[in-house]
């Protein structure tokens, strides 16, 4: 069982289902002792297509534990929408990183690498890593 407290993962998507479903693969393929905590951040606040900023705070704040917070989103907007966030300065807690991963594989490898109790920086590597799994 890791030491301390676990580096936070939070997955940005448009879409609150897709969000949802990459951190159930995430959290489930990381199963057998303690699991990072992991918040999903998908959609508009009216439930459509989109990304929202107070969403993506508030699923930073939930899984803060002092460790560091992944953040790994899927497209554009998304990614725009958490870069404003950390230009902000206080928008997010201190230890939050923009991951630049693939959104599945890279959410598997986070969760799985900080429930493993990984820093920060072992994180980020591992998600970003993911890049270069090959599929044929």
């Amino acid at each position: 069982m890791p030491d301390g407290p676990l580096v936070g993962i939070v997955l940005v998507s448009h879409s609150g289902p897709v969000a949802e479903a990459v951190a159930a693969l995430a959290t489930g393929l990381a199963q057998g002792g303690a699991t990072a905590s992991v918040a999903a951040a998908g959609g508009a606040p009216d439930g459509g297509l989109g990304t929202s900023a107070e969403s993506v705070s508030a699923a930073a704040a939930r899984v803060d534990r002092g460790a560091g917070i992944a953040i790994l989103a899927d497209l554009g907007s998304a990614v725009l929408t958490v870069k404003a966030l950390l230009a902000e300065g206080d928008a997010l807690p201190v230890g939050a990183r923009l991951v630049d991963a693939p959104f599945v594989e890279g959410a598997v490898a986070a969760v799985v690498t900080a429930s493993a109790g990984a820093d920060l920086a072992a994180v980020e590597a591992a998600a970003t890593e993911a890049y270069a799994y090959r599929k044929v």
